[in-house]
């Protein structure tokens, strides 16, 4: 016989095992790309589609039957064309990047307008701590696949650097 070394959370007390089997499994196959999850994939070189798989992540954005309830993060998945990618911003949280296919620039910067990049392959990674600007870029050649975690299970909206961008940062819930 097995014993449960922890409690369920209060929400999964006596729920059965089918039931959180079907809640808690996501599949690429039932996702759609959201190409609307941020304010500045509005722009021409920050158009990117989102497949949210736990939580709502740093979108803002609730609602999806598919999407696997968040605890204490988010996680999902980036799908960015050559020559796109976002807009340099801030969360009160770590984010992290983990390259799956393809190559991803991810940058950080400072106020001063300091700013470092690397590479990033498949099977790499860079975890941007909270409040220190960063984003990143596709300049390869091909499409890049990554996948996006937020240290919260409901983070705020991004913090984008640029002043018009921020002010119009919840913009895109409006739509939903």
């Amino acid at each position: 016989m097995s014993v449960a070394r922890h409690p369920r959370p209060k929400e999964l007390e006596g729920v059965p095992l089918e039931e959180i089997m079907k809640k808690y499994v996501g599949r690429f196959k039932d996702k759609k790309p959201d190409w609307t999850a941020f304010e500045d994939a509005k722009i021409e070189g920050f158009r990117r589609a989102q497949h949210r798989f736990i939580g709502a992540g740093g979108s803002g954005k609730h609602g999806d039957p598919t999407v696997i309830p968040a605890g204490n993060f988010t996680l999902s998945i980036m799908y960015v064309e050559p020559g796109q990618g976002n807009a340099a911003h801030t969360h009160e949280v770590e984010e992290c990047f983990f390259v799956l296919d393809g190559y991803l620039d991810v940058f950080v910067e400072d106020e001063s307008g300091k700013q470092l990049t690397t590479r990033l392959g498949p099977w790499e990674c860079v975890c941007c701590p909270a409040g220190v600007i960063h984003g990143y870029q596709n300049d390869s050649l091909g499409p890049v696949y990554f996948q996006v975690m937020l240290g919260r299970g409901q983070p705020e909206t991004m913090g984008y650097a640029d002043d018009e961008l921020f002010k119009r940062k919840d913009a895109h819930l409006k739509a939903v």
